[in-house]
């Protein structure tokens, strides 16, 4: 019987937060194969995310709050083997979609476990963890979706799908430091320097608030140049109270810097997933019409 802390620590309720650009990538495609679509969808967020979310508690054993736990559970020697076990899986059923896809998510794997094991730990390094994750989920799990699709081809890497790819990325290049902020004097305990650590609180404010403003210039042109002004319109609308929420916080925490606490950063995940997952499941809705 698998532990309770073990279930705790594999957050999987936490996947919603981290669905919006694999949703994107279902929006983007111009036939559905509902079937694979849905298995890739149960690999990535159900088996890929809890051995990610596993592997990571195991090796890191937080004290204090981390995404999706406010008081995280004890972790055990079962929390690594799960996590291994949810890896295998995810990779056996990533074939049942194609081999292409299997490899990504083998890959994918590989750059998670990378990110947390102390022999390699990318999370230490401040540039490079940041580029790591928004690599691969961003502009990685945007092909994801297109590889479960159609598979291996050339025609996967047209102008639009590389270009909604960077964006993904770009945009996860300007939010991940912000899931990084409440979390400053564990991760220099541990020797993580991560880098909303290097920014500091009110660096990390300017940064994203500078990024994602470019992510979203772009995201608004994509969807001019690839849909149309009313989808365009609707991003910004849907996306608005993110916008609204987050220049909320940063003038409360320009006053007051406990302010950038876990439960504030995880209303501000909250409320971007709920935007950007209700807006990204509106275009598949629009285009099955």
């Amino acid at each position: 019987m698998v532990k309770k802390a073990t279930l705790i620590h594999l957050r999987i309720p936490f996947s919603f937060f981290l669905m919006p650009f694999f949703i994107f990538g279902i929006s983007q495609l111009a036939d559905i194969t509902w079937w694979k679509i849905s298995v890739a969808f149960i690999v990535v967020h159900f088996f890929h995310n809890g051995a990610s979310n596993a592997f990571n508690s195991y090796f890191d054993k937080d004290e204090g709050s981390i995404g999706g736990i406010e008081n995280p559970p004890p972790v055990d020697k079962e929390l690594y083997f799960v996590s291994l076990i949810f890896d295998v899986l995810a990779v056996a059923l990533g074939y049942l979609v194609n081999p292409y896809f299997a490899i990504m998510v083998f890959i994918i794997g590989l750059a998670s476990k990378a990110y947390s094991h102390p022999m390699i730990r990318f999370k230490k390094y401040a540039v490079l963890g940041l580029l790591i994750v928004a690599f691969f989920q961003g502009f990685w799990t945007y092909y994801m979706v297109i590889v479960a699709q159609y598979g291996f081809t050339s025609s996967i890497f047209s102008q639009q799908n590389l270009f909604a790819g960077c964006i993904c990325s770009l945009m996860l290049l300007g939010s991940y430091p912000m899931t990084q902020i409440y979390q400053h004097e564990e991760d220099a305990k541990r020797g993580d320097y991560t880098f909303s650590l290097l920014l500091g609180i009110k660096g990390s404010f300017v940064w994203t608030m500078s990024i994602f403003s470019v992510a979203s210039i772009l995201f608004i042109g994509y969807f001019v140049t690839y849909d149309s002004w009313l989808v365009a319109a609707l991003f910004i609308l849907l996306t608005s109270p993110v916008v609204i929420y987050f220049l909320n916080w940063m003038r409360k925490t320009w006053l007051d810097e406990t302010k950038a606490n876990y439960k504030s950063t995880m209303r501000l995940n909250l409320l971007s997933a709920i935007c950007f997952n209700l807006f990204f499941v509106g275009l598949i809705i629009l285009k099955c019409l």
